[in-house]
């Protein structure tokens, strides 16, 4: 054990605590230091004995939140009171009583909404899922409380070094599910791209590592750069007398690594790794002017590029966000996307939802945060009407976290902004239930469209509606918003409830008929001969007429039947146990995998949606019918397993003790010419002795594009594969795809 030196520690602690009241300073009133300093010690009696994974005191963890929330968030002393306390309910015998006498009804509050619920969760929950439906509870009452989640949860990804892998991955894959797309929802921009930036980190470090050492080996050149590009746009706005600051900022590597993703394309290629922010001095009234004055000097120096004007002055963003931003091309021949916004605007974007409260009272129009009220009175009516499972809410409210936004019109004028990928039956719930309800087309710019139809910005919508429509399964797939998913499930609920009622009745009727008791043991073998889940699957399937009523004569005589067939039935369920007992004894034979916490040899499967081979980062999932599958932390599908269901992942990690074969995929790209397939070929089965399972080629206007799928034995093999392709004549690109 590492000896602690307590004095160090406690020295520690105090200059930690004076620079927490150092940043509050300018915004406290008097009395609030005394409370700040009751809470603290409150805290740091609470969590005495207590020390985070990395060894040092708990209370750093309190101190930092509360830190982030006042010098990263600009939040006031309720927020630092809450942060210092916001464990001590959870760890401690402290109860939620005893803050609310301390501190008041609102950091009590606060601090209920910040503490987890404890217990077991039904079967197909979450106990994630729980706790963040019991977060944003407290959400409609006060959005501090997932400010400062958000302050945790960036301190949490800050030390997250020191927990064990598999816990690194739940926590990071959870906070890129939920709290970073919360963070970009709330106008916290800066906090979403470290959290971005630390998943990133935490889940693929060496792209991580790599993207950070080439950017920083660009650094000095990318600061030459910028000075010359800025020289003449900052001589012309002194000339016309404008006060400004201008920053010059790489994008996060977060977004680098997302654009070389989504492009195929390596770091030399992202085009706007710069961007210039002009931020101006400027009265309320002038702002919009000035923007665009600005706008107008940068376009007289630099060409813009006309596909990349964005301009959230005019119509902010629904989080708030308001900026003007243009992508132009430099001297050098490189592209540079310039954001000009005033101070107000940047304090906005860098601080979200608690920047708005200084400038709502300013604003008289009432336009300031109108857009935020509006997304928390969305979450409020999430809330009311879920009565479903917290992940099916999670996944709802995930929905309602959308980046991007389409601006579209009524046939009135008024505008509505919806998320990106909105259609025809969005835009119907948007402006009211029933209309959404009753909506059987609409037309968009006159022309008549389907219910399915995606809107474009600028558009402008009527809804078409009919008396008799009403919503079907169907509709779910035809829609983004969870404010139409909400209602639509809302309507069918109320459906299927009444098809329930209707069924059962059927049923009873027709077993009278049949002189056979209706009981609940009754219903449960109609229901296992109907192959169903539920009874209620089985009353609604009647009720609806999807099962004849006629068929539940089939089942009264298979149940006579069934009394001599039952010594045969009980051979077969002998066999099959034997079955599954000889390939669990196989299974082990072919294992090369290492699973839970004593890395035992475990019976899997591996995941087809991203085909595991070993040497991949993998991580181990308890499924309900299948066993354990094994994914690759990169999956497609682990960010939401890891999130949602965190409480059934369990390490997993390859031991190279064989040599078996594993299917992989490899994207060729190339300039075509005589001969190169007869060359890839050989280098796959001559030079490496690896078999191929399929190979399909495509040659257009010179460019040769194959995909081969083959068995390799790990990722080393593969690279090594990788490498020999890349040295054939003519091969330009060679990548793995699941």
């Amino acid at each position: 054990m590492i000896p602690v030196d307590v004095e160090e520690e406690r020295k520690e602690i105090l200059k930690r605590y004076r620079k927490l009241l150092k940043q509050a300073k300018p915004i406290l009133k008097p009395g609030d230091t005394k409370l700040i300093k009751k809470a603290f010690n409150i805290s740091l009696e609470a969590h005495k004995d207590m020390r985070r994974k990395s060894g040092e005191p708990y209370i750093y963890h309190p101190l930092e939140v509360a830190l982030v929330c006042v010098e990263e968030i600009g939040l006031g002393t309720t927020s630092i009171i809450a942060a210092l306390l916001h464990d001590v309910v959870e760890d401690t015998d402290l109860e939620l009583e005893d803050i609310e006498r301390e501190f008041g009804h609102k950091v009590m509050t606060i601090i209920d909404g910040l503490t987890k619920i404890s217990g077991v969760f039904e079967y197909g929950s979450s106990q994630q899922a729980e706790n963040f439906r019991k977060m944003l509870l407290t959400l409609s009452d006060d959005v501090r409380v997932i400010l400062i989640k958000l302050a945790d949860r960036l301190n949490n990804m800050r030390t997250l070094s020191s927990m064990p892998r598999h816990k690194q991955l739940k926590i990071a894959s959870e906070t890129m599910y939920l709290y970073a797309p919360l963070a970009h929802r709330l106008g916290l921009y800066t906090i979403k791209s470290e959290l971005e930036d630390l998943y990133l980190k935490f889940t693929d470090t060496d792209t991580y590592k790599e993207i950070v050492k080439k950017i920083n080996e660009s650094k000095s050149y990318r600061n030459k750069f910028i000075k010359t590009f800025v020289q003449p746009i900052e001589e012309e706005l002194v000339k016309q007398g404008f006060k400004f600051t201008i920053k010059g900022r790489p994008k996060s590597v977060f977004s680098i690594y997302n654009k070389m993703k989504k492009q195929g394309i390596p770091f030399e290629e992202v085009y706007d790794l710069f961007a210039i922010r002009i931020i101006l001095e400027s009265e309320l009234e002038n702002e919009k002017a000035d923007c665009w004055q600005v706008y107008s000097i940068v376009t007289d120096f630099y060409r813009p590029n006309p596909d990349r004007l964005r301009d959230w002055i005019s119509t902010p963003r629904s989080n708030g966000y308001e900026s003007l931003h243009t992508t132009v091309m430099s001297n050098t021949g490189q592209w540079v996307e310039v954001q000009i916004r005033t101070a107000r605007m940047d304090e906005i974007a860098e601080r979200g939802y608690a920047a708005h409260w200084k400038y709502k009272d300013r604003d008289s129009s009432g336009k300031s945060g109108s857009g935020l009220d509006d997304w928390i009175g969305q979450v409020r009516a999430i809330l009311e009407s879920n009565d479903g499972n917290a992940i099916e809410f999670m996944d709802d409210f995930r929905g309602n976290l959308f980046h991007d936004e389409v601006f579209v019109f009524t046939p009135k004028g008024d505008l509505k902004v919806l998320p990106v990928g909105s259609t025809a039956l969005d835009f119907a719930f948007e402006i009211h239930t029933e209309i959404g309800a009753k909506c059987i087309g609409a037309k968009v710019n006159q022309k008549l469209v389907p219910i399915s139809h995606r809107l474009k910005n600028g558009d402008q919508v009527e809804i078409l509606t009919s008396s008799k429509q009403k919503p079907t399964e169907d509709w779910l797939n035809n829609v983004v918003t969870s404010r139409a998913k909400a209602k639509i499930k809302d309507a069918l609920r109320e459906e299927k409830k009444s098809a329930i009622l209707d069924g059962r009745e059927i049923v009873q009727r027709k077993l009278k008929a049949m002189k056979m008791e209706f009981t609940s043991e009754r219903v449960e073998q109609l229901r296992a001969y109907f192959e169903l889940k539920t009874a209620n699957e089985f009353y609604y399937r009647v009720g609806k007429g999807i099962i004849d009523p006629t068929s539940i004569k089939a089942f009264k005589d298979f149940k006579e039947k069934q009394k001599s067939k039952s010594k045969v039935s009980e051979k077969v369920k002998d066999e099959t146990t034997f079955t599954k007992e000889i390939k669990s004894l196989k299974g082990s034979e072919h294992d090369q995998l290492l699973i839970g916490e004593d890395m035992d040899v475990v019976d899997y499967i591996l995941a087809k949606c991203c085909n595991p081979i070993p040497g991949d980062d993998v991580f181990g999932f308890v499924t309900i019918n299948e066993g354990i599958k094994i994914h690759r932390t990169s999956c497609p599908n682990a960010l939401e397993l890891l999130s949602n269901h965190g409480n059934r992942v369990i390490k997993a990690r390859w031991t190279s003790q064989k040599e078996i074969a594993f299917l992989a995929g490899l994207r060729i790209l190339g300039t075509d010419r005589v001969g190169l397939i007869n060359d890839v070929t050989k280098v796959i089965s001559n030079e490496l002795k690896v078999n191929m399972r399929s190979i399909t080629v495509d040659s257009d206007a010179g460019i040769f594009e194959g995909a081969i799928k083959l068995y390799v034995h790990s990722t080393e093999h593969l690279d090594h594969l990788i490498k020999n392709l890349q040295q054939v004549d003519g091969i330009i690109k060679v990548s793995r795809f699941d």
